[in-house]
């Protein structure tokens, strides 16, 4: 599993400075996962930052700078996609994403807890 560390950095910094977050790394999907508030958020996927956002908003998240659709199984996620280093190489851009994932982990349901 790589991915990019000063990336996940950048990601672990903006995250710590918003108050109020129980926020947990996590090894998950080749990468590293914010879990925030106990649910997935934002994920550093090799060079890539993978966003869980609102599926409402798809239509307006596929028209911005560096995203890439999330495909699984040949089938694509919504809600899900990736974002390309062009798309957060500016801090505006970078802070997008990441308030676009926050924003909707309030309204995002948790992954049943497996049971041990």
């Amino acid at each position: 599993m790589s991915f990019d560390q000063i990336l996940a950095d950048r990601v672990r910094i903006y995250l710590s400075e918003v108050p109020g977050l129980k926020i947990e790394e996590k090894n998950m999907f080749r990468g590293l996962a914010f879990m925030i508030n106990d649910k997935m958020c934002v994920n550093v996927s090799g060079e890539n930052l993978m966003c869980r956002f609102d599926p409402e908003r798809q239509k307006e998240i596929e028209t911005k700078a560096g995203y890439l659709p999330l495909v699984m199984r040949g089938k694509e996620l919504k809600g899900y996609c990736y974002v390309s280093p062009k798309g957060i190489q500016k801090e505006k851009d970078f802070e997008f994403w990441i308030k676009l994932c926050l924003e909707f982990n309030s309204k995002a349901k948790a992954s049943k807890k497996k049971k041990k």
